[in-house]
């Protein structure tokens, strides 16, 4: 059993927001859904190399009560760092989310 007191972190719980961009595509932007109490443990960072742009990314853990709605398009911001959602387990019955996530180190 997780101990509540170690939810020492509150984060924003942001759900994407699609508006048309006047071309015919779209722009997605965030809103903040919830704010929540959180624990992090961060794994070590690794790099990633995309087209000739190195950068870092770490892959944090997050655990807070369970009883919430998620999708892979919600993300996670504490101040100007965001965790994008790779996957998610219930723990304990549904008790406690499990949230495997991914930020980007600059």
């Amino acid at each position: 059993m997780i101990d509540p007191g170690q939810l020492t972190t509150r984060l924003t719980l942001e759900a994407p927001v699609d508006s048309d961009d006047g071309q015919g595509g779209v722009t997605r932007s965030y809103a903040a859904q919830a704010v929540l109490w959180a624990q992090l443990a961060p794994h070590p960072a690794r790099d990633h190399v995309t087209a000739d742009d190195a950068r870092a990314v770490q892959r944090v853990t997050i655990t807070l009560r369970g009883g919430l709605a998620l999708s892979r398009a919600h993300r996670f911001s504490d101040g100007p760092r965001t965790y994008r959602i790779v996957s998610w387990r219930a723990r304990e019955r549904g008790a406690w989310l499990e949230i495997d996530t991914e930020s980007e180190l600059t």
